[in-house]
């Protein structure tokens, strides 16, 4: 398989063998092929890995992301495609910026996404400036997403990449648009088969290694067991109760529920019932029917847009939005009140978790830019009356 001509839009199109691109080496596929393919289109590439959390636990888990096999093999491939390599340890921001961040959310009683607050923070702040200083043009990630220059604008503008079942846009949306000119993902036109197949050309070692996990640093996939040792207080007991506020029953903490569970609940009832929404001031887990649900407002927090310049929220936008990494976007409203930003889902959604993010895309068919989104601060449910 022949790699294609690889364009990553750098202003004034600099010649690549003087051009120094930066690519992000987390060890696995991805972004190993992303510094192949930056290399075989003549860049001076320098490959960056960081130490974002300790390694004893993962050094042979399979899946893990960022630490002991992970390093090894991205120093590997960096030796294979001839190319610098370094490795930072960046464990301590790594734990305040995103295991502490984690952990407070689910404390608050919410359902938080660490792979965006890893972009958000280390990846796109902290190694996006190693790169600047290192003289970079760009700091290069294996993201399946792509970017492309916007001539209105004049800025880069983000958008979902051609394989669909690999889109990470959703964990993008946090990316500003200062970023956003700086960052690229070589790999939006490729499929996942495409890209193991650029590594076997390669002969990389890592060609058939298994994805990573999305939360690299839970070394036994118990969210519950990492909160309960960082924040002990969000394992105290509390009540289970319905929409109507009777009791049902107990619970051993709220860090074991999620919005949309239906299962494990440890109670008995005449009907089916799921966690739709978790009080934590009050320890409460409430529980209701299917319908309960239901959300057809959020309201948003940590706003962040990167469409198109000057637009008036206030007036109401139509956009396309996604609530869930794994559900496609849908007819939204976007609007601004009084400091606050509101999605309206015209279509309603159902298990909308405060701590998840509401990601934005336009809503002309494709629903393929990206305009940006915010965290779920607040699901305004059905059996909720006040509607913000």
């Amino acid at each position: 398989m022949k790699a294609k001509s690889m364009d990553l839009f750098l202003p004034g199109n600099p010649e690549p063998a003087s051009t120094r691109i930066v690519v992000a080496m987390s060890g696995g596929v991805d972004s190993s092929v992303t510094a192949g393919l930056v290399k075989e289109a003549g860049y001076d590439a320098v490959g960056i890995t960081l130490q974002l959390y300790d390694h004893g636990e993962a050094m042979h888990r399979k899946g893990a992301c960022c630490a002991g096999q992970d390093i090894h093999d991205a120093r590997n491939v960096a030796d294979t495609l001839g190319m610098p390599h370094y490795v930072l340890d960046y464990e301590s921001r790594f734990k305040e910026q995103v295991i502490d961040t984690f952990a407070d959310s689910y404390l608050a009683g919410e359902t938080p996404i660490p792979c965006v607050s890893c972009n958000q923070s280390v990846k796109f702040v902290d190694l996006l400036k190693t790169a600047r200083e290192l003289g970079a043009a760009a700091l290069v990630t294996g993201h399946y997403s792509h970017t492309r220059l916007d001539e209105t604008s004049g800025h880069m503008a983000m958008y979902r990449p051609a394989d669909l079942d690999r889109d990470q846009s959703y964990f993008l949306f946090a990316t500003t648009q200062e970023q956003l000119d700086f960052v690229r993902f070589p790999l939006g036109h490729l499929t996942k088969a495409e890209t193991r197949a650029h590594a076997e050309r390669m002969g990389l070692e890592i060609a058939a290694k298994p994805d990573s996990q999305d939360i690299c640093f839970v070394p036994n996939g118990s969210y519950a067991d990492i909160i309960a040792k960082l924040r002990p207080e969000a394992a105290e007991p509390g009540d289970i109760v319905d929409v109507q506020g009777n009791v049902l029953g107990r619970h051993d903490g709220i860090i074991h529920y999620t919005v949309g569970q239906r299962r494990g609940l440890g109670i008995a009832a005449g009907e089916p019932l799921y966690v739709v929404k978790i009080d934590a001031p009050a320890k409460q887990v409430i529980v209701g029917p299917r319908e309960a649900l239901g959300v057809a407002r959020v309201a948003l927090r940590d706003f962040n847009w990167i469409g198109e310049p000057g637009a008036d929220f206030s007036r109401g936008i139509q956009v396309a939005a996604r609530v869930r990494s794994t559900r496609p976007p849908k007819p939204a409203s976007l609007i601004a009140r009084d400091g606050h930003v509101y999605v309206d889902l015209i279509e309603g959604e159902t298990g909308v978790a405060p701590g998840q993010a509401c990601v934005l895309y336009d809503h002309d068919g494709s629903g393929s830019r990206v305009l940006g989104g915010g965290f779920i601060a607040r699901a305004i449910n059905t059996f909720e009356k006040d509607a913000a």
